[in-house]
């Protein structure tokens, strides 16, 4: 996706001036709701925080604007991989260099994600299994315990930025395996950037606004047209009016419904399948519901759920989820693979099971709407549709941290939950078949009871070929179609932009890069 206008910057938000790379002034505004917690990468790991750190901190690679299909470049210039699959070896790219001006070095690198695995922040889990080493200044190499082929998608994770680690140790970071109880760079952190992105931090506040100045020394290829970036924690209803009357550039949380009357003039909107996967899971244990471990139960609320009733409720730029991996991502299966509605066939799985009517509960949260789509309407709708078929749905809604409680333990009958993906690699999604975080542990679809999948799941983790692994993925998520777990849809990802707004792309890990805007 992406949304480009003739013109230069928003006239309400500029002003005239000198920035430091020697350019006209240039302000951007954008809107978000707030979900940020820090601005230190080790402790940040929220969406708002993803946009704030790729702002601020190059990493070893990255994605080039919304293709996660193909990591590039960024710190390292150029990297191989071991015959074994397990070792990664870079060498960095000698122009990198901090804001400060001082250059960027393997050692630096090491600091950074030796102190992402050992602070225990959110983010660590991104380091597990990986170990860092810097032969020379220029070379940095990461060894995996495991053959891991999203290795390389993680290290592009911003929360894996890089610090200059000379300012970091002075103001208290430490990259010790007891950082979590002696590292106290954070407060720093969160006034004073230490990265070599494409801006500064001015200022942050947590709750309300996060003021970014440009590097005017950015080493990358692109460099930053605005001098300054104000991001700012405006509420949805908000949004909207803040871009039709100038007063932002870009709002990052609109629904489908507030944006269709709006076109052309001076403002442009686009929706795109976000990086969301709604999903139905029936229960595999027979102790928690004799029908929803029936395999012919299964198939009559698959092939009785109305994928269209549900594209409908989340509205322009949501899309049918052929699988689990969202159509960003390589392995992600094509718009042929999705399930269609079959009324008859529905009706004839619910006569082999030999359901008897009884109430079966749908539960889920009922404080959460995310991307526009209610997850009562959504709960709502599917029990219309399965009531067509002859399946009684008893609706059970609650507080997320009360049906969060009851999928982690393996006790809802059927759940109605969403999953983004925690790094940009189709492996994430092996979580849903049996044994897997969600497979295992929520769905109670036990290691052992679908030899086939289990063996794609294996193969998937040891192929590294790229093109194999879409295929492994794809086989995957066809036989994952088959079972307890059942996609829905991709919500969208809606932007309003100022149709002076150029560069805007949609990147599923951090939303929007700051430093492509201009």
């Amino acid at each position: 996706m992406v949304l480009a206008a003739c013109g230069g910057g928003s006239e309400e938000n500029s002003s005239s001036g000198t920035s430091g790379g020697g350019g006209a002034s240039k302000t951007l505004v954008v809107d978000a709701v707030f979900s940020l917690k820090s601005a230190d990468p080790a402790h940040n790991y929220e969406p708002t925080g993803q946009i704030v750190a790729r702002a601020l901190y190059s990493t070893l690679v990255t994605f080039a604007g919304d293709d996660l299909t193909k990591v590039v470049p960024d710190l390292a210039s150029s990297w191989t991989t071991s015959e074994d699959g397990k070792t990664y070896t870079f060498t960095l790219n000698p122009a990198a260099k901090f804001s400060d001006g001082t250059p960027v070095t393997s050692a630096d690198v090491v600091f950074s994600l030796n102190r992402v695995a050992n602070v225990k922040g959110n983010p660590s889990f991104l380091m597990d299994g990986l170990t860092v080493s810097a032969p020379d200044a220029t070379t940095v190499v990461v060894e995996s315990a495991t053959v891991d082929s999203a290795v390389l998608g993680k290290l592009a994770n911003p929360s894996l930025g890089i610090l200059n680690s000379a300012k970091a140790k002075a103001a208290g970071a430490t990259d010790a395996a007891d950082a979590a109880t002696t590292d106290t760079a954070e407060q720093a952190l969160n006034s004073e950037s230490m990265g070599s992105g494409p801006y500064t931090l001015a200022s942050l506040d947590l709750t309300t606004e996060v003021d970014f100045e440009i590097n005017a020394d950015y080493w990358g290829a692109t460099k930053p047209t605005y001098t300054k970036v104000v991001l700012r924690n405006v509420d949805a209803a908000q949004q909207k009016n803040n871009v039709v009357t100038g007063q932002s550039q870009l709002a990052l949380d609109l629904s489908p419904d507030q944006v269709k009357d709006l076109s052309g003039g001076e403002v442009v909107s686009n929706s795109v399948p976000s990086q969301y996967t709604f999903y139905l899971f029936t229960n595999a244990n027979p102790e928690i519901n004799q029908w929803t471990a029936n395999r012919d139960f299964e198939d009559a609320i698959r092939y009785g759920i109305d994928y269209q009733s549900l594209l409908e409720l989340a509205g322009e730029g949501s899309r049918q989820a052929a699988g689990m991996i969202p159509v960003q991502l390589a392995g992600a299966l094509p718009d042929s693979d999705s399930i269609t509605r079959d009324v008859e066939k529905a009706k004839a799985s619910l006569a082999a099971s030999g359901y008897d009517g009884s109430p079966v509960q749908v539960s889920y949260p009922s404080d959460l709407t995310q991307n526009g789509v209610s997850f009562t309407d959504m709960a709502t709708r599917i029990q219309a549709n399965l009531k067509e078929v002859g399946i009684n749905v008893e609706l059970q809604g609650a507080p997320i941290t009360t049906v969060l409680d009851l999928a982690r333990g393996g006790k809802q009958q059927i759940g109605l939950w969403l999953w983004g993906p925690d790094f940009p690699d189709a492996s994430n999604y092996l979580a849903f078949g049996p044994g897997g975080v969600v497979g295992g542990k929520r769905v109670n679809w036990q290691p052992g009871s679908d030899p086939t999948i289990e063996a794609l799941m294996a193969k998937a983790l040891e192929t590294t070929d790229a093109d194999e692994r879409v295929a492994v993925y794809q086989d995957y998520q066809r036989e994952l179609n088959k079972g307890p777990v059942m996609s829905l849809i991709q919500p969208a990802q809606v932007f309003l932009a100022a149709s002076s707004l150029k560069g805007l792309t949609y990147n599923l890990v951090w939303t929007v890069n700051l430093g492509e805007l201009s």
